[in-house]
């Protein structure tokens, strides 16, 4: 490891390293980074759950997951659902499906009802 390598890791802020450690863990996964995707694009990603945000009782069932993988973030929605077992803030994940940016102005892209798989927390060298 060169010098600069080494202070840059000193100096680099616990979001950078973190982001760090999830693009390690989306080319360990062999899936593809969400910066990369593109609209109605079938694709495969992983990272890890930040949040989760279920929908009120009296709206139609909707279970929305924020999944961040260190390039970007994208939501997970599964129509119909309040809650899934496993589908929890700090869980790891693996996701497929057709992505979405319903419109211009929204923040995030999107996977509807995305097929998963929950990863272990800690990835294994």
């Amino acid at each position: 490891m060169s010098w600069r390598e080494r202070v840059g890791q000193l100096l680099a802020s616990q979001s950078e390293l973190d982001a760090g450690q999830e693009r390690l863990e989306v080319e360990r996964q062999n899936t593809v980074p969400v910066s990369s995707c593109r609209n109605r694009q079938r694709v495969a990603i992983s990272g890890v759950i930040r949040s989760v945000t279920y929908s009120p009782v009296s709206g139609a069932p909707e279970l929305r997951a924020e999944l961040y993988d260190g390039s970007g973030t994208i939501d997970l929605i599964w129509l119909g659902r309040r809650a899934i077992p496993g589908i929890d803030p700090g869980r790891r994940l693996r996701a497929e499906g057709m992505l979405s940016r319903t419109s211009p102005e929204r923040a995030r892209p999107a996977i509807y009802n995305p097929s998963y798989r929950i990863l272990p927390s800690q990835a294994v060298s």
